[in-house]
């Protein structure tokens, strides 16, 4: 999963590209795969191809700002607790980040995989073929939630993700899975049979969703809706801007 601090990285250099605004590329063109292509073999400033918001809580405020995390049901005692005590998982499990990529982020590591062997990545050949079929399906955006005090590893199939459509629908995600990096939290803590049964567990969630279908532009503001494990009332909303990135 892809970290705060590269991101942070990428959008220093925002201001040194050229042409169109960013975007979030439902389907690449022979343009944003050559600016791609072009950074990851270091020929050009590399284009921001991923957004990672970070859920952290510092000084009783959420990283990625203020206002990065609202309640959407039980109300704003559910953020207030959160907020509070981000790490007391006794009321649920907590999203530490979340970072939203398409097809260019994939193409990026591509092109990075390609230099690394000393092989030539043409734009031709990342559009077409064995390239191409290992990518995200046009206008699919994938979407990793890492979250931290997971019970048990069962008890990720109990979160709940959605988006809201352009006139405020749910949407659920065309597919889910997660990342096969789930650990206990104290990663210094030996896991043993008594501590892999109880917890609590961080990794990655992967949901995918196809935003172009729900009516929202490649540029608008998604807004995600995320219910924890948790038996309880609390559900939050978490907006991400799809003009951060390609």
């Amino acid at each position: 999963m892809r970290k705060p601090t590269q991101l942070m990285a990428l959008l220093t250099l925002v201001p040194l590209l050229s042409g169109p605004a960013l975007a979030w590329v439902p389907q690449l063109d022979e343009t944003v795969a050559k600016n791609v292509i072009d950074g990851a073999y270091g020929r050009r400033t590399p284009v921001p191809t991923f957004l990672t918001m970070d859920l952290g809580v510092k000084d009783g405020q959420f990283v990625a700002g203020p206002q990065a995390v609202t309640a959407f049901a039980g109300g704003a005692a559910c953020v207030d607790g959160w907020l509070a005590a981000p790490t007391d998982y006794s009321a649920g499990s907590r999203p530490a980040a979340l970072t939203v990529s398409g097809q260019a982020d994939q193409l990026f590591f591509q092109a990075q995989d390609a230099r690394d062997s000393f092989k030539n990545l043409s734009v031709t050949d990342a559009l077409t073929g064995d390239y191409a079929s290992k990518r995200l399906a046009s206008g699919e955006l994938r979407v990793d939630i890492n979250v931290r005090g997971l019970p048990t590893e069962q008890a990720r199939n109990a979160y709940l993700v959605r988006m809201k459509d352009k006139d405020g629908k749910l949407v659920a995600p065309v597919r889910s899975t997660y990342v096969n990096d789930f650990k206990l939290v104290d990663a210094a803590q030996p896991a043993t049979p008594a501590t892999a049964a109880t917890g609590p567990y961080q990794g990655t969630l992967v949901y995918y969703f196809e935003p172009l279908k729900a009516g929202l532009a490649a540029g608008a503001k998604m807004d995600l809706l995320i219910k924890t494990e948790a038996d309880s009332d609390c559900a939050y909303s978490v907006v991400v801007d799809l003009s951060k990135f390609q």
